[in-house]
């Protein structure tokens, strides 16, 4: 049985930094290429981070682009998102999702496993 289990969100003030992890079991993670998705209730599902199966190569919206990191452990099967600069519209549910492939996916439709998600709140 696949399971993504995200950690690390809590309340945050605005301008401090958070890294979210997410631990994968029951698949072989160094075939997945992993994402992260963000969701604030009501609103659409929004692209985050992604990367490849080595970590060598990540992709990122440009609004995000230079305050998040997404990195990988394959020997850990976890893959992070270290967020910096939080601003209040960050507040949101992360999720981490996996894929068995190799590219940057950037669309949730596509993502084979996800995990429960876990809340980053940023206070002004």
């Amino acid at each position: 049985q696949v399971q993504l289990i995200e950690s690390g969100g809590r309340l945050v003030q605005a301008g401090g930094s958070l890294r979210l992890s997410c631990a994968a079991s029951g698949l072989t993670f160094s075939r997945y290429a992993m994402s992260w998705f963000r969701q604030v209730p009501g609103l659409d599902r929004e692209f985050v981070a992604a990367i490849i199966r080595s970590g060598d190569s990540t992709f990122y919206p440009d609004s995000l682009k230079g305050r998040f990191t997404i990195s990988r452990d394959n020997a850990k099967n976890t893959v992070y998102l270290q967020m910096n600069s939080l601003i209040p519209e960050d507040s949101a549910v992360y999720y981490c999702a996996a894929r068995m492939g190799n590219w940057w996916y950037t669309d949730g439709r596509d993502m084979e496993y996800w995990g429960k998600g876990t809340v980053v709140t940023v206070s002004s």
